[in-house]
């Protein structure tokens, strides 16, 4: 006989479509009566209980620095007894954002100053305590910033090398005085965003045009810029792709990307217990973990999975 639970079924939410028989539903329906009437939340139910009924949903956008995180968290979780739900590679905030809202997801590893600009489009914060108390007066209801911490990873303007030296590049507002047309690899996202073409005309005087790669950053925008397809190209500033290929990062003097300390975003559902867990691996991440954790991953093709259980060993955060 197949085992039923006496629990109510999830909802629905990201690429989990359920395909239920007639057949089966009326058998669920005979064993569920057995169950009684009693509500096994009446008492208020686990203080952590996420959207899947007792698991923590634990989601991350398609890069592979924030799955990262992301793991780590769940891990961390897991080992202080939470159960967890992995909703890994989701995308870019239009698209996580509202699951957040929604409560269909609980922790997720944000960056700070894109964050802000994100909520709250008329932001004025220049520094990360600013941002910090923006974000606690713009985010949604029911969703909580943690604590951030030191490492950030946030958007560059990157180029090679010989374009810099070729040009006398040091800073974003140097490209100005590039007597060429400039095309920028970045994601879609990138047009609208603040630090965009509009933003790098606004305050560096600078005017580009954006080639889409939709890749985060990754290997596909690298490549385009080493190609000589594009001359500039935005790249997370912790990716170990910049070091390895000698590209040169672009100084930011008017702050044009705010400060991207990473901090984690957690619904309503996510208790104390649960919190100082979550806590626990975000302070030890610093710069220097931060650039050796992407490094693992980039060098030796290592999964988040792997990743993050060594490195959580190594911190002594693997057991309760």
């Amino acid at each position: 006989m197949v085992p039923v639970s006496c629990s109510s079924p999830a909802p629905g939410r990201l690429g989990r479509p359920a395909l239920v028989s007639a057949a089966l539903l009326g058998l669920a329906a005979l064993a569920l009566s057995a169950c009684g009437a009693e509500d096994p939340l009446a008492d208020g139910g686990d203080d952590d209980a996420g959207a899947e009924g007792g698991a923590l949903v634990v989601g991350s956008q398609q890069y592979y620095s924030n799955t990262i995180i992301a793991e780590l968290y769940a891990q961390r979780l897991e080992a202080g007894g939470h159960e967890v739900d992995r909703q890994f590679d989701i995308g870019q905030r239009e698209v996580y954002m509202p699951e957040l809202e929604a409560g269909d997801i609980d922790v997720f590893p944000e960056y700070a100053g894109n964050l802000l600009q994100y909520v709250d489009a008329e932001a004025e914060a220049s520094d990360l305590e600013e941002i910090l108390a923006g974000l606690e007066q713009s985010l949604p209801e029911g969703i909580t910033a943690l604590a951030p911490a030191e490492a950030t990873d946030q958007d560059s303007f990157v180029v090679t090398a010989e374009f810099a030296q070729e040009h006398q590049l040091r800073s974003v507002g140097d490209l100005a005085d590039v007597d060429e047309d400039l095309r920028i690899a970045a994601n879609s996202e990138f047009e609208t965003r603040p630090y965009g073409p509009e933003g790098l005309q606004e305050v560096y005087g600078v005017e580009v045009t954006l080639v889409p790669v939709e890749d985060s950053g990754g290997p596909l925008t690298v490549q385009a810029l080493l190609d000589g397809d594009v001359q500039v190209a935005d790249i997370y500033s912790a990716d170990p792709a910049i070091e390895e290929n000698g590209l040169v990062m672009l100084e930011d003097p008017e702050d044009l990307v705010l400060p991207q300390n990473i901090l984690p975003l957690v619904s309503d559902s996510v208790g104390d217990d649960a919190a100082a867990l979550i806590e626990e691996v975000t302070a030890e991440l610093t710069q220097e973990e931060l650039n050796g954790l992407n490094a693992v991953s980039v060098d030796d093709q290592a999964s988040a999975a792997d990743v993050a259980a060594d490195w959580l060993a190594e911190k002594g955060l693997d057991e309760a």
